[in-house]
């Protein structure tokens, strides 16, 4: 007589042929491995990592499926905000009107960092060239018009530039790296506001700046476009063969976008993690690169299908992870030190599970 459990693995064996489901998962006990789909979309000065990031995480995570869209900071905090996507990534953190609009606080975790540098096409000038705080103020307020305004002469002694018109690249869509260029712009002296310009992820630009759309976008436009300077994250120049000006800083220096001018401007130590915003604004360590930026993924506190909470949370923990901020220095990223993870993952708290 043929015993129950030889009647049941039969059973199995016929419900796993009906389903197409492995064996396995009608254990006893057991439930359907379901997979989770997560999205997420936002900033493209971290695009290249998030792409990283998504690739390396699915190694060890075959049941999660995760896509980003890079559609600049703005249009990420929109979808964010409509709850079409799980997860939200900028350069800027929620403003008050953005934060308004959401029924519970956000979870802001700072994940990466990023310089954005001020990448030039000047015919005849195949070297780095030097500018001043003000001076770059005044080029990107439409104030300084040609290459060889005495100012930019004066800090370039030895080098011949073009009696011809700057042409300005600036993005076009709403955008973090622009925020975040602004805010430093205003930080370090009036020149910004008494020439009547904002702050913001988008600005009213001087007559005849060229616009284009993300990082990558703007990067594209400057190579093809002599007498152009723009603002652009330093893996975009630098995949590119951009030349990039070295900026004077706080201390007087003249400085490039390298990794460690990088990781000094980010040397400040805060307490909370809304403060990491501020702090980057003006560096003062002597050789700290004068832009560079947080970028930030913003979580709801609770979602709807617990299973997809976890899975988020889970993401979000192993970005924090050395392992994943040693990717961002590949990528030509600012990893950030152990106390800027802790605050991060102190962030995560807030997540309901």
């Amino acid at each position: 007589m043929t015993s129950m459990p030889l009647r049941f693995s039969t059973l199995v064996m016929v419900l796993a042929a009906l389903t197409g489901l492995p064996i396995a998962s009608w254990g006893q006990g057991a439930q359907p491995n379901a997979a989770v789909s997560i999205r997420g979309a936002g900033s493209t000065l971290a695009a290249p990592l998030w792409k990283k990031w998504i690739e390396e995480y699915a190694v060890g995570h075959r049941g999660v499926s995760i896509t980003y869209d890079a559609v600049g900071s703005g249009e990420g905090v929109k979808r964010f905000i409509a709850r079409d996507v799980d997860f939200a990534a900028s350069d800027e953190i929620l403003t008050e009107s953005e934060a308004a609009k959401l029924p519970e606080a956000a979870v802001m975790l700072p994940v990466t960092a990023g310089m954005i540098a001020l990448a030039y096409n000047i015919p005849g000038v195949n070297s780095e060239i030097r500018l001043p705080r003000d001076v770059y103020v005044d080029i990107f307020a439409g104030a300084i018009k040609r290459w060889d305004d005495p100012r930019i002469k004066a800090a370039n002694p030895g080098l011949a530039f073009p009696h011809r018109d700057i042409a300005l690249v600036a993005r076009q869509d709403s955008s973090g790296t622009t925020a975040a260029f602004t805010k430093h712009l205003a930080a370090i002296g009036g020149g910004w506001r008494n020439a009547g310009m904002r702050v913001g992820k988008m600005i009213d630009w001087p007559k005849g700046t060229m616009l284009a759309p993300g990082n990558e976008g703007v990067a594209g436009r400057i190579k093809v476009s002599e007498g152009s300077i723009g603002y652009v994250e330093y893996w975009f120049a630098q995949r590119l063969g951009l030349r990039m000006a070295a900026l004077q800083n706080n201390a007087g220096s003249y400085v490039r976008p390298t990794s460690n001018s990088g990781e000094l401007a980010l040397s400040t130590r805060v307490a909370k993690v809304k403060e990491l915003d501020t702090s980057v604004l003006n560096p003062s360590a002597a050789g700290a690169y004068p832009i560079t930026t947080y970028s930030w993924m913003f979580l709801y506190p609770r979602y709807a299908d617990p299973a997809k909470g976890r899975t988020v949370r889970n993401f979000a923990d192993w970005v924090l992870s050395q392992q994943a901020q040693n990717y961002g220095a590949q990528l030509g990223y600012l990893p950030l030190t152990d106390d800027i993870t802790a605050l991060g993952k102190d962030a995560l708290a807030g997540l309901a599970y």
